[in-house]
């Protein structure tokens, strides 16, 4: 079967071609080309019916979708009359908020004939289950955990964003449009005097997916440059939903926890 991947920016497209059988068809929209990965076939929003004409005529049967998009700002010159008629479904979508949108995708892509997969079907090993994956975690770390958790799936129910910071019980920030590395400059930024003794708990970066979200795009993702930000912010690790966050190199992440002294726990 031959696979498309529907690329975005960051490392996450490269990791997960490696980690493909077969060498998928790369395809990315333009303005999000992915790192350290030649694209085949490029496209824009305002054609996106040419482009999907172009997957089947491609062979493709089924596509992924990985990396970083950002909305992007449409040209109603480029429109082609197929796309026109989509252009209100996808406005409509666009203004219910992220979630919707990529709904409105998943539905586009799986009426024009396409299976729509999701990392977890092809690369299992980049979500990993519960464990400890370094370091020690502490009763105070799941006290912070739990809190983080249940911020998240508050700020979830919103469609709002996938992460937060909490140390003794007290949130720090949380993730919005920005994203993680933003959130954690922040926390990185603020004064010692809005922020806990850390001798008695630095807190740490807890990440999970929304509530209800479909596990098939726009997982959750951290990888070793959030270790080091993580690190940077003064935190003491960090927690992930097991099974519903993408490791970008597992056993280089393992590795840079220990040496920076931060614990990494997949939380079941």
């Amino acid at each position: 079967m031959k696979t498309a991947l529907i690329a975005g920016r960051g490392a996450l497209p490269a990791a997960l071609a490696r980690a493909m059988a077969e060498k998928p068809l790369v395809t990315a929209m333009e303005g999000f080309a992915p790192d350290a990965l030649v694209v085949d076939l490029g496209f824009r929003v305002e054609r996106l019916v040419p482009f999907l004409r172009a997957l089947a005529r491609e062979g493709v049967q089924e596509v992924v979708f990985a990396g970083a998009v950002t909305r992007p700002r449409l040209d109603p010159a480029l429109l082609d009359p197929d796309t026109a008629q989509l252009l209100p479904r996808l406005m409509q979508a666009m203004a219910a908020g992220d979630d919707a949108t990529l709904r409105a995708v998943i539905e586009i892509f799986a009426e024009s004939g396409f299976a729509v997969v999701g990392v977890g079907d092809i690369a299992p090993a980049l979500l990993p289950g519960p464990g400890v994956l370094a370091g020690q975690v502490q009763d105070r770390d799941r006290a912070d955990a739990a809190r983080a958790a249940e911020i998240v799936a508050a700020l979830g129910a919103v469609d709002v964003g996938q992460g937060a910071v909490v140390a003794q019980g007290l949130c720090l920030a949380v993730e919005a449009l920005p994203g993680t590395d933003a959130m954690l400059a922040a926390v990185a930024a603020l004064p010692p005097a809005l922020r806990p003794d850390p001798a008695r708990g630095r807190g740490l970066l807890y990440k999970a997916m929304k509530p209800g979200q479909d596990r098939r795009i726009d997982l959750p993702t951290i990888g070793p440059d959030t270790l080091h930000a993580v690190a940077a912010a003064g935190l003491g690790g960090v927690a992930f939903e097991a099974g519903g966050v993408i490791c970008l190199d597992l056993p280089a992440m393992r590795r840079l926890a220990a040496s920076l002294g931060l614990f990494l726990w997949a939380r079941e």
